[in-house]
C-alpha cells in the first residue's frame, strides 16, 4: 500500500475521506504487469476529483506510482483512492486542505467460469438510488446505498444485485454498468441524475460508436430490461456478463454478447 506516494497503511483520523466519505477512487486490474486501461483510470479519477473541487494528482506522477506497484504487484486488483486531505470538524471543506492519495492492491477474485460464459443470476434490490445530479457519474466515496444493495442477498448463485432510482427507472448493478440489447440496438441507462459511469461502460459505448452498434443512452424501465434480447453487465474487473435470470426471466443465447466479449479480449490483448 502507497500513502502519498510511500510505502505505509496509516491515514489520518481527521481525513475528509474517512469521516465524510469527501473523495473519489477507481479499481483498476493488473494482469502480466499491466493496469488494463490505465490511463482511462487515471483520466476518471482526475475527472472526478476535478468535480468535487479536489486537487489530485497530475497524470506522471500517478502514472509513475503505477508502475512501481505494478512492478511489484503484477496481478491484483488496484484500488487508488483521493481524498480531500486532513480538516478541522465540520462538513465545511477547508480552504487549503492538503489532498491526499491512496493506492491499495488485492488480490484478483475468483468467480466462477460459467459466469462469463453461460451467464449470471441477477436480482432487483430493494434499496433505490437517490437522485444527485452534482454527484452524478462520479465515483465517490459514499457508496452506502450500494453497501446496503448488497447486503441484502447472501445466495452465492446470485452474482449481482440491480438497483433502480426512486422513480423506478434502473441504473446500474450495485458495482457494474447494465446494457440491454434489443433488436440489433444497444441501450445503457443515464446516468445524469445518478450512477456510476465506469470505465468498462465507457469503452462499450465507444467500441459501438467505433463500428456504427446503434447505441440510447436514456432511462430504462425495468419491464424494458426485462423484454430485452440480451442483457449484460460490465465493470473492469469482471469485464462482460450475460445475465441468463432475472425476476421470471429466462435467457439462454448470447450472441450480441459474445462478439463484444471477443473484441474486449482483442482490446485487451493490445
Amino acid at each position: 500500500m502507497l500513502v502519498n506516494g510511500e510505502s505505509g497503511k496509516l491515514i489520518s483520523i481527521r481525513d475528509r475521506g474517512l469521516l465524510y466519505g469527501d473523495g473519489v477512487f477507481r479499481t483498476l486490474l493488473a494482469r502480466n504487469g499491466h493496469a488494463l486501461y490505465g490511463q482511462l483510470h487515471l483520466q476518471k479519477i482526475q475527472h472526478d476529483s476535478a468535480k468535487l473541487g479536489i486537487v489530485c494528482p497530475a497524470l506522471p506522477q500517478l502514472s509513475d506510482e503505477l508502475d512501481g506497484l505494478l512492478a511489484r504487484h503484477p496481478e491484483g486488483i488496484i484500488k487508488l483512492i483521493v481524498t480531500r486531505g486532513q480538516g478541522a470538524r465540520g462538513y465545511a471543506p477547508p480552504h487549503c486542505a492538503e489532498p491526499a492519495h491512496v493506492w491499495d492492491v488485492s488480490p484478483v477474485p475468483v468467480y466462477p467460469v460459467d459466469w462469463a460464459t453461460q451467464g449470471i443470476q441477477l436480482r432487483v434490490c430493494e434499496t433505490r438510488l437517490s437522485e444527485q445530479p452534482r454527484l452524478a457519474g462520479i465515483k465517490h466515496l459514499n457508496r452506502l446505498e450500494n453497501v446496503l444493495a448488497a447486503a441484502e442477498w447472501r445466495d452465492a448463485q446470485i452474482a449481482e444485485g440491480l438497483m433502480l432510482d426512486a422513480a423506478g427507472n434502473v441504473i446500474a448493478g450495485t458495482r457494474s454498468n447494465l446494457f440491454l440489447v434489443r433488436h440489433g440496438r444497444l441501450i445503457t441507462p443515464d446516468l445524469s441524475r445518478c450512477g456510476v459511469a465506469g470505465v468498462q461502460r465507457d469503452r462499450v459505448i465507444a467500441c459501438a460508436a467505433a463500428r456504427a452498434i446503434p447505441l440510447q443512452v436514456r432511462d430504462v424501465s425495468l419491464a424494458e430490461v426485462l423484454a430485452a434480447d440480451e442483457v449484460f453487465l460490465v465493470n473492469s474487473v469482471i469485464g462482460l456478463w450475460p445475465v441468463r435470470a432475472l425476476a421470471d426471466c429466462r435467457w439462454g443465447e448470447f450472441p450480441f454478447v459474445r462478439k463484444l466479449q471477443q473484441l474486449d479480449a482483442q482490446e485487451s490483448r493490445v
